[in-house]
């Protein structure tokens, strides 16, 4: 059925909710990267968040970016999502292998780390983009998510984050579900959804048994009464482009760009979110020069 998110609201007015399927796009990031399982969980969870995060935004090029800096051996992870909720993301350390926990599961937490930051950057196209940091929990990015949104918005916040990796090392399910108390709702609402949290158990768990997102919602959200406001499919998209390229290299000056000529002659440069490559000739670099030259 291809990916897709899903946003619900209670129709008593106190739970806002949105939940995501996510495989072909974790999946499409595994192949760019050439994640090994701890690193396509740690950037799929990510990804599936980023995707719930921006869908939220209003405005047309509006932008979320998710960044973790936990001090693990995946190094940074990254996703940005626009406001559609399609996603692009990246991580250091694609390689990085570590034995499964004792309950058999991969051990995100320690491959991500917990002496670090979750930074959630808001690109509304105001003067300045919104930034948000909080200290790391544990590193397995649901938690930490959670807390962020407690800590930097105040709003209580439950969120679940899963991806399954198949013996071949591809993306058997991924996705995830993001669940937020709205002003007015008291104690048996919260009391409420959390035990409809507990009770749905794991979210590889709902995704093995069912992927739809709808189907999460109503599953962990059982004691509520739905009401779907919106459903959409999302992909894994990036907006690399030759001329974004071009600005790249432009951006270096006009000495930067001359020394970068006569060292290689010409230039390759690959996207950090897709596997576009772009090379400019000597000539194609010279004609950049001669430009830049121009407007002076």
């Amino acid at each position: 059925m291809g990916d897709r998110l899903v946003r619900a609201i209670s129709k008593d007015g106190f739970v806002k909710a949105v939940a995501v399927s996510t495989r072909d796009l974790t999946e499409r990031a595994r192949q760019i990267h050439k994640t090994l399982p701890v690193a396509t969980a740690a950037l799929g969870r990510t990804l599936a968040a980023a995707s719930m995060m921006g869908n939220a935004l209003k405005g047309d090029g509006a932008s979320v970016t998710l960044q973790i800096k936990g001090g693990g051996p995946l190094g940074t992870v990254l996703a940005v999502s626009d406001n559609e909720g399609n996603v692009r993301g990246t991580v250091d350390n694609p390689a990085v292998d570590l034995p499964l926990r004792p309950d058999g599961k991969l051990d995100v937490g320690t491959a991500v780390g917990s002496e670090g930051t979750l930074t959630v950057i808001r690109d509304l196209h105001m003067k300045e983009p919104y930034v948000g940091s909080v200290g790391l929990l544990g590193g397995e990015i649901a938690e930490d998510l959670a807390a962020y949104f407690v800590e930097s918005e105040q709003i209580p916040t439950a969120c679940g984050l899963g991806v399954l990796v198949d013996r071949d090392q591809s993306v058997l399910a991924a996705g995830g579900y993001l669940i937020q108390l709205l002003p007015g709702a008291g104690e048996d609402v919260i009391t409420k959804v959390e035990g409809g949290v507990m009770a749905a158990g794991s979210v590889t768990g709902l995704l093995q048994k069912n992927d739809d997102p709808e189907a999460i919602l109503r599953q962990v959200l059982s004691d509520f009464d739905l009401e779907i406001l919106e459903t959409s499919p999302i992909e894994y998209r990036c907006y690399c482009s030759r001329e974004r390229m071009e600005r790249a290299l432009i951006s270096l000056g006009p000495e930067q760009l001359r020394s970068l000529m006569e060292e290689q002659g010409s230039a390759e440069l690959t996207c950090q979110f897709c596997d576009n490559v772009q090379t400019f000739t000597h000539e194609q670099l010279q004609g950049l020069l001669d430009d830049m030259k121009k407007k002076e």
